[in-house]
């Protein structure tokens, strides 16, 4: 299931992503600016978790599934630039905006703001079509 929806997502047009196949792509791209400054805590893993659970509306064993299956397909998925300019193609502006939000929850989740993380939020904002402005806003909206 990973390979086929990897192959899908860098396909030179995409086409719209399935609910399950979108929760899973972003899904991995938490996952992956949560491996972003090479410290994948516990804590980045529960928010992970919080989000998928409360996004998606399913249990937290669910959840924990799903993360750990994006996990290995984060691994697997190919670099970042192509990885996200395949996923903005396939999902929705709102969802993409949506996205930034809890990727900056998982950024925040372990109290600190790492410069490889703010670094790669930044590239995977732009990469998704989300303005600095829209990006910072989200930020704001979600810092505790």
């Amino acid at each position: 299931m990973i390979k086929d929806l990897l192959s899908r997502l860098i396909q030179p047009e995409p086409a719209p992503l399935g609910d399950t196949d979108a929760r899973m792509a972003l899904t991995a791209l938490l996952v992956r600016v949560a491996r972003s400054d090479n410290q994948y805590s516990g804590d980045e893993k529960t928010r992970i978790d919080e989000i998928t659970q409360a996004r998606y509306g399913i249990s937290a064993s669910d959840a924990s599934a799903l993360r750990i299956e994006a996990e290995e397909m984060e691994a697997e998925a190919p670099d970042t630039v192509r990885f996200t300019r395949a996923i903005k193609d396939a999902v929705a502006y709102d969802d993409r905006l949506a996205v930034i939000e809890a990727l900056w929850k998982v950024v925040l989740a372990d109290g600190k703001r790492e410069k490889e993380e703010d670094a790669l939020l930044r590239l995977v904002a732009n990469l998704l079509g989300v303005s600095d402005r829209d990006s910072a806003l989200a930020r704001q909206r979600v810092a505790p």
